[in-house]
């Protein structure tokens, strides 16, 4: 991570190692896996369009962010209260000022964008403005600022590319891929046919561990900047009252509104989601009870009480 006063997390640091490795390792399979299945030339191709996309994921994750949220960038003259808490933030953990977006949402929420933290952005919802007191929200922007001082929103972008890769390959596969089979196979008895469903196995096996890693990855890096943005603040009754606010909120949501931002689900301080438990395997989040646990833990630490 970036050195900043943000506690440092070295299981964080060794689990976005860990992820990049085995999804690289997993790209590099499926490519194999498609030059003997569908020739070199085809793989090599699919091969660079999946560097292509890491690249473009990398380059351009904020504003990709931002646009999906409906997100506008806010001058100090806009907003001269988010700013200020902000730059003290900032301030307080030794680090670049990210830019500072707003997003017209009903939903209560605020994410972390940016592939550095010098190309970052920090954006809130007006539902999340309306909801919550100044020492909540306080705690909830130490959150996000967490998120880009250790670059796990950076390794979390990047790192999907070997997923929506294979997923492509999945679905040509399925879809007109055997097509490339039985062209093969009128030179080599069938054989063309068997090769396109090894390839098959394996992006599905290349889709799968990337589903599970990235989940994993991120349940950790959520308690990581809870724990972050809690002692850089020495305040975790206020961001654990900001949580138990924001996902009891989530019921009063419209469920239109919910669908229209479940793509950024796992980028959200809590997901735009209700009535669903958080202790699934599928879970972009751990569960309220078990950030709550440990926001006490360090209230107790740092001597304060709920």
């Amino acid at each position: 991570m970036a050195r900043t006063r943000f506690v440092n997390d070295s299981g964080l640091t060794v689990r976005m190692t860990a992820v990049m490795f085995i999804l690289g390792a997993l790209f590099v399979a499926l490519v194999v896996g498609l030059m003997y299945a569908v020739g070199g030339g085809l793989a090599i191709v699919i091969g660079l369009a999946g560097i292509g996309i890491a690249f473009f994921q990398w380059w351009r994750s904020d504003t990709v962010a931002l646009r999906a949220m409906g997100a506008r960038i806010l001058t100090p003259e806009q907003a001269p209260e988010l700013h200020g808490m902000i730059d003290r933030l900032c301030a307080m953990a030794d680090m670049p000022k990210p830019r500072v977006a707003i997003a017209d949402t009903h939903i209560p929420n605020a994410f972390a964008t940016g592939r550095s933290p010098e190309r970052s952005a920090v954006c809130v919802t007006t539902g999340i403005l309306q909801l919550l007191t100044v020492e909540e929200l306080e705690g909830v922007l130490a959150h996000e600022l967490s998120h880009v001082a250790h670059r796990d929103v950076l390794v979390m972008t990047v790192a999907s590319s070997a997923g929506i890769v294979a997923g492509m390959v999945t679905q040509g596969a399925q879809f007109g891929g055997f097509g490339l089979a039985r062209s093969r196979g009128n030179n080599d008895n069938g054989g063309g046919a068997a090769a396109l469903v090894l390839a098959l196995v394996v992006s599905l096996v290349v889709y799968a561990v990337s589903f599970v890693a990235l989940r994993l990855l991120s349940r950790y890096r959520e308690l990581c900047a809870d724990r972050s943005g809690a002692y850089l603040t020495q305040k975790p009754n206020a961001l654990a009252s900001a949580l138990t606010k924001i996902s009891g909120q989530m019921n009063a949501v419209p469920e239109r509104d919910l669908r229209a931002a479940q793509s950024m689900n796992a980028f959200f301080i809590t997901p735009a989601v209700r009535g669903v438990s958080m202790s699934t395997l599928t879970a972009t989040h751990p569960p309220l009870e078990q950030r709550l646990d440990q926001l006490a833990k360090i209230a107790t630490t740092l001597g304060k009480t709920y």
